[in-house]
Parts: structure tokens; sequence; C-alpha cells
């Protein structure tokens, strides 16, 4: 038996945006929490997130993309969202959180599926396009990378690993890495956000900031530091730190594979993005034959702040 903590469901209650019902697939002895909003029949939009959020960061995509006909499919990674939350840190490995998508996607029989991937959605989503390319007609690839041989990390991201390890910004009890949501999207400025994370000091947050930042840290709200250790491995499991725990042999598979997709592809990027710089998106976009549209003013969690424009944009992109 896997030893988990689960985050009481009162946590979740009345999240502004966010009415849904939750819905659970059972993998193993833990439970996967996934969002399923849209006509039963209608073509798939899988939305996947990365670190450190959940299916809340697409609650202002949802109502367009369900207007417009689709299905909407939100999953939680593990150790996420409302998610089960395995207490070892070691569980936690890419290939796992990969497999367990798999088990998603096939025990949902989801086909015709739009992929709508972002941060580490993206090596976990893009996986099963190159696994299961009968189910998926449609990429949408937003601020994102797959490792392989001679991809350059940025300088954010060799230093957001190593604030992860001891010495570093995050490498603490009960990290509250939900704040660099108010951070990345202007709501809170770092005098306010750095000192909150650093020294578990109030951030005082009112209005829309107050709002986003209840939605981003119910997950985690109220759980022992064990209930942190999904969010803590995602950042240590990076293919420049760790290849193995990363899945990067299989990442980089993935991105050999894909480069021959024959189907549609469509990069949406927030320009200002230091995680994943603009190059890199048009880069790949180019090596895909594939349009590529940039937000001059979306950082890297685009979906949090500009989530009807990606709607518009995703849905001009499938005609």
């Amino acid at each position: 038996m896997t030893e988990y903590l689960r985050t009481p469901e009162e946590n979740f209650a009345d999240l502004p945006n966010f009415p849904y019902e939750p819905r659970f697939h059972q993998w193993q002895d833990l439970r996967m929490h996934y969002v399923d909003e849209g006509p039963e029949d209608g073509p798939i939009m899988l939305l996947l997130h990365g670190m450190p959020t959940w299916a809340f960061l697409y609650r202002h995509m949802i109502p367009g993309l369900v207007a417009a006909g689709y299905r909407c499919i939100a999953p939680d990674h593990m150790g996420f969202g409302r998610s089960d939350k395995p207490v070892d840190i070691h569980w936690y490995t890419i290939a796992r959180h990969t497999e367990i998508l798999t088990s998603l996607i096939t025990g949902l029989d989801l086909n015709r599926i739009t992929l709508v991937c972002q941060d580490w959605g993206g090596p976990t989503g893009l996986a099963q396009a190159a696994m299961m390319p009968e189910r998926f007609e449609h990429l949408v690839i937003m601020n994102t990378w797959l490792h392989h041989p001679g991809f350059e990390y940025s300088d954010f991201i060799r230093t957001w690993n190593k604030d992860w390890h001891e010495g570093g910004a995050f490498h603490r009890s009960k990290p509250d890495a939900a704040l660099l949501l108010l951070l990345s999207g202007g709501m809170a400025g770092p005098e306010v956000i750095i000192p909150a994370i650093r020294k578990g000091k109030d951030p005082g947050l009112k209005g829309r900031a107050a709002e986003d930042y209840k939605g981003f840290s119910a997950p985690h709200r109220g759980l022992p530091d064990e209930g942190y250790n999904g969010m803590r491995r995602f950042p240590l499991s990076i293919p420049l730190d760790s290849y193995d725990n990363g899945n990067g042999a299989a990442q980089t598979l993935h991105y050999r594979t894909l480069l021959e997709w024959k189907k549609g592809v469509h990069f949406i990027w927030g320009c200002t993005d230091d995680t994943f710089p603009e190059a890199w998106g048009r880069k790949w976009a180019g090596q895909m034959n594939a349009r590529f549209d940039g937000l001059a003013d979306a950082h890297h969690f685009l979906q949090n702040t500009h989530g009807e424009k990606l709607v518009e944009l995703i849905l001009d992109g499938k005609h």
C-alpha cells in the first residue's frame, strides 16, 4: 500500500470561477482527480498543468472551449490539486506521472484529442501523443520543452533547480510556491512575494490576488510537510539535474518522434517567460513546421492571465 495524504474537500469550497464537480480515476491504490466538462460525445480538449499548479489553472479557458462544443478533461498530477499525495518523495518520477496519465486516457477511452500542454504538462502529455498517436489529432504547445541533446536550459531553470536544493529559497518546510503565480501574473511585486516565500511572511493579499492565491494554494493548505513532496520533486526531476528521474531518455525519444508529426500543431507562447524563452518556442515551432503565436505581455503561466485569448487562438488554429 502506498502511504498518501488526501486534501480535505473543504479546501476547495467556493473557489472563484471553479464550480466543477470533482471526478476521480483510480490508479492502483491512489485516485487521480480530473475535471470533465462539456458534451460527452464532443471532441476532447486534454488540458495539462505543470508545477506548481493544478486544473484550477484552466478555469478561464474551460467555459469558452465547452461553449465551442469540446469536452474538456483537466487532470491533476499526483501530488497536486485534488489528486492523492504520496508522502515518499522518491515515489514521484516523470515516468510514473506519464504512466498514470496514460491510464487516465485509456481508462476513459479518450480519442479525437487536442492536447493543450504547458510546463511539465509538456513532457508528460507529449509523451502520450508520441506513444498513442492514433488517439490525438492536434497539439497545442505552450511554454514547455522536451529534453534532448543540445537543449539549452535557461539561467532561470538552472536557478530554479538550485532553489529546491539545500540552501535554496524553496528548501524549507511547506514551500509556498503558489505565490509564484501572483508574481508571474503581475498581481503582486517581488517586494511582497519574495519575503513571503523565504520567511513564510503573510503577503497581505487583496482582491484578485487573494482570490487567485486561495485557488492555487488550496491543494496544500493545512497539510503536513510531506504533502508538498510531489511539488518538490518536479524541479528536482529536471534532466539537467536528475536524468533518470526526469525520464531524460524517453523525453529525447518523444522529441525526435514528434518532429515527424504530420497532424496539426500550434505553438502559443508567453513571450516574457524567462523559463522557456520565446526564441526556444520559435525554434521548436520551426522544426515542426507549425504555427507560432506569441503573446507579448504573457509570462510563464499564460493560462492564468490570458485564458480567453488562448481559447480564441486555439479555436482559430483548429480551422
